[in-house]
């Protein structure tokens, strides 16, 4: 017989929010995770004090008022504003594009100085591309120049998107770049959201309290024991790759990785702001996380991790959903398997094969159990 009502394969955010909510309507919950730690790619870990975003920089931000409310009723959130400093070769410009960018790049000093000088390099742009018969841009780096301009996009986009990608902006879709938000004010956010922070003492005691009340074994692979894992509970909470779970019978899907530097300093401050990206081509990492000012932290030492994107391969650590038709058409193969299975719940960022903020996952994991519990 099932020992538990839900075994639920991953110990990051969408599982630990749907064993929460399980278990406070009185189910019982088994969570594995591959990992020897819970939270995915949330995890942070402390440091000299200091509390490590391991895999990446994780900044919440989110204008719904009831996920907001809903996270912060396991820790305190800071104040915490993310305002990211790009670097290019010797050159400094805040992000996102605001009319501090703007004023670093051309010396103007009102909106309308801006949009002119913008406007002027779109203008250019669309007249090179008629003039060799194209008309519409035919990849990013032709969508870019003429959403933003030629400056914008060499300095700020063109070396960072390559990177990201692992491939030339020529080669890669115009798709990748719907829009390229610019901003006529003097505000470095980075996000519009309403609501946004860093939990106090960082992500896993948040994952720590979302998972109280559920058995939690670590280290612990589904597909090592497939069957006896899937014998022990009457319904999956599948979290994973959607294609692992079918054996990859159709193919495999496409990802990004990311390789993760990090390094003690034997100093208070390294780079005076918590993320600075790094634009250019020819250094290899995309940006570098100090991780003390995510909690305006007052350290004798600090903690900087470097950030490499990395072509993905099965048994590396899937990051990115690579959503081009390709991709996008074997999922829904898998999808299909998917929907039709009554035993099992799939959810999340690998599972969904799709890119999702930390409060998407959140309202996503909300909507999936409330909907499953009332059945």
């Amino acid at each position: 017989m099932p020992k538990y009502d839900y075994l639920i394969v991953g110990a990051g955010l969408f599982g630990a929010v749907f064993a929460h909510e399980a278990v406070k309507n009185g189910r019982k919950c088994l969570v594995i995770d591959r990992r020897p730690h819970i939270g995915g790619n949330v995890y942070t870990e402390e440091i000299e004090g200091i509390n490590v975003h391991r895999y990446g920089a994780h900044i919440f931000h989110t204008s719904n008022k009831e996920v907001w409310d809903y996270v912060n009723s396991f820790v305190e959130f800071n104040r915490y504003t993310n305002s990211p400093v790009a670097r290019y070769k010797d050159e400094l410009y805040n992000l996102p594009f605001n009319m501090n960018t703007f004023h670093a790049l051309w010396g103007v000093r009102t909106p309308e100085e801006a949009r002119e000088k913008i406007e002027e390099q779109k203008r250019e742009a669309l007249e090179e591309m008629k003039a060799a018969g194209v008309t519409e841009p035919r990849n990013l780096r032709e969508q870019a120049i003429t959403l933003a301009g030629r400056d914008i996009y060499e300095k700020l986009v063109e070396g960072y998107t390559e990177k990201q990608w692992g491939k030339r902006a020529s080669e890669l879709p115009a798709f990748i770049i719907k829009r390229l938000p610019v901003r006529f004010t003097y505000d470095n956010n980075y996000f519009n959201d309403k609501y946004q922070g860093i939990p106090e003492g960082g992500y896993t005691c948040i994952i720590e309290k979302m998972l109280e009340g559920s058995e939690v074994k670590l280290s612990a692979d589904f597909f090592n024991d497939r069957e006896t894992w899937e014998n022990m509970a009457d319904k999956i909470v599948f979290t994973g790759m959607l294609d692992e779970y079918y054996g990859y019978r159709f193919g495999e899907l496409e990802y990004r990785s990311l390789r993760f530097e990090t390094e003690v300093l034997d100093t208070d401050n390294y780079q005076g702001n918590a993320v600075v990206n790094y634009t250019e081509y020819e250094i290899p990492y995309t940006r570098i996380i100090e991780h003390k000012h995510f909690e305006f932290g007052t350290q004798e030492k600090t903690v900087i991790t470097r950030e490499y994107p990395a072509k993905w391969k099965k048994g590396d650590e899937p990051y990115y959903p690579m959503n081009d038709e390709k991709n996008n058409a074997l999922f829904a193969k898998y999808r299909e398997l998917a929907d039709a299975e009554e035993k099992v719940i799939f959810g999340g960022r690998l599972a969904e094969y799709k890119y999702y903020d930390m409060h998407q996952v959140v309202a996503r994991a909300l909507e999936v159990v409330r909907n499953e519990l009332k059945h």
